[in-house]
């Protein structure tokens, strides 16, 4: 095609002229003096299913298995990794870029609540600021050596979500759930998303599962049947995790010592991760 007549979309035109444009790509380059290995986002299709949760206690386990982790919270206007890990101290710089926080056993995190004068203060932003953030938090923050980098998204499939799965190089997503039926539909968004992305699932981590009985052991459903098997098996998928509600637990989220959580019903799923990580250095 003469270059006059050209209308600068080479995906439907068949000529192979001098001209012809690759595919554009989205990628955003992480700052020039961090050093991250894996990239892995964890997703909801709702909110109020425990994201954060999964997202701090994977990033625990992978640092007891004596990896570097780190967190990017990249819900900006709901962050709570900083509070889950007790870390309230404003994140500071230099001239290369923005230094990460670090949790009491040294897991890398950054959070817009760490960049707040008062971390209660609202973030009332459109969509197009919260996304620039995000993109933020992967070009000027230096991560260090870390070798999985765990992305903590806000639920559905919106402009954070898209953000993240266009400009970070994402090695593959875990979809948390709950038991209720509604919420297996809204986690089938989730994975189509992500499908439609070209991103892998590495599988289903079911949250609130059951409650355990102090006195006889007897696992009790509060939210009926689970359906997280049904619709992880729909798309070939497995489920990695049946986390119980346990008071324990939330209280230490709550008081900021995520880190004393021994959280057993998720080793299958950092085993998961973790051999992202083998597989790449092969």
């Amino acid at each position: 095609m003469s270059e006059e007549n050209c209308n600068q979309n080479c995906s439907a035109c068949g000529e192979n002229c001098p001209s012809r444009r690759a595919p554009a790509s989205f990628l955003e380059k992480p700052n020039a003096h961090s050093r991250i290995g894996r990239v892995i986002g964890v997703v909801s299709g709702k909110g109020g299913v425990g994201k954060s949760l999964v997202t701090s206690l994977l990033a625990v386990l992978m640092q007891r298995r004596g990896f570097s982790a780190g967190v990017l919270d990249a819900d900006i206007t709901g962050p709570s990794i900083p509070r889950i890990f007790g870390v309230h101290d404003k994140v500071t710089g230099n001239g290369d870029g923005i230094l990460p926080a670090k949790t009491r056993t040294g897991i890398q995190i950054i959070s817009a609540n760490l960049l707040l004068e008062d971390e209660t203060a609202p973030v009332i932003w459109r969509g197009p600021m919260i996304a620039n953030m995000v993109k933020q938090f992967w070009t000027d923050v230096i991560w260090s050596d870390v070798d999985f980098l765990f992305v903590d998204m806000p639920p559905g499939t919106g402009d954070v979500p898209l953000t993240v799965f266009q400009s970070l190089p994402v090695d593959g997503i875990l979809v948390v759930t709950s038991p209720q039926e509604l919420v297996s539909m809204i986690v089938e968004k989730a994975v189509n998303m992500a499908k439609m992305m070209k991103i892998p699932v590495l599988g289903v981590v079911e949250n609130m599962s059951y409650v355990k009985c102090p006195d006889c052991g007897k696992e009790i459903r509060p939210f009926g049947d689970s359906h997280a098997e049904e619709t992880a098996s729909k798309f070939g998928l497995q489920v990695l995790a049946r986390i119980p509600l346990d008071p324990d637990v939330a209280a230490r989220c709550d008081d900021g010592s995520a880190e004393e959580i021994a959280a057993p019903w998720l080793e299958k799923a950092a085993d998961t991760v973790a051999a992202l990580k083998k597989s790449g250095d092969e």
